[in-house]
């Protein structure tokens, strides 16, 4: 049985962030929370990630509560423990302490022996002139692309 590809994207997040450097962690959920996962149905909009006592802990996620859920069934938007190394964590440590910079979740994914993964990003805040910026090279890439195509 093929298992369907589960990639939640927080398309924001290259809008907004001049992204640096990426890690992928695991998500410590309950049996409800993955069931949620797999079926497509969690946002990562408005999320961000924040250190606590030497853990990579992620707040605002989003995940449905699960439908055939009993009274067990999961909060929404819980904090949920990220799972990285000793060495990425104080990578994160430091970069997070600079001013102007942030952890982002950009992607999360389920991968071949079914566990649930984050992305994360050391990103800084952009400028409004950094998003036009973006948005011109977008629409010169775009309009790159249909003139070739012709």
């Amino acid at each position: 049985m093929k298992q369907q590809e589960v990639n939640i994207k927080n398309r924001r997040a290259k809008f907004d962030y001049e992204i640096s450097e990426t890690f992928t962690a695991g998500i410590v959920l309950t049996g409800t929370e993955i069931k949620s996962i797999r079926s497509g149905k969690a946002g990562l909009t408005d999320t961000f990630c924040y250190l606590a006592n030497g853990e990579v802990w992620v707040k605002n996620m989003y995940i449905a509560e699960y439908f055939y859920g009993s009274y067990n069934n999961h909060e929404s938007r819980r904090d949920r423990k990220l799972l990285l190394n000793k060495k990425e964590i104080q990578k994160l440590e430091k970069a997070f302490k600079e001013k102007g910079y942030t952890i982002i979740p950009l992607k999360v994914f389920i991968n071949e022996r079914g566990l649930a993964k984050m992305v994360i990003g050391i990103g800084r805040g952009k400028k409004e002139y950094d998003k036009r910026q973006s948005i011109k090279e977008r629409e010169d890439k775009i309009n790159i692309d249909r003139y070739f195509k012709k």
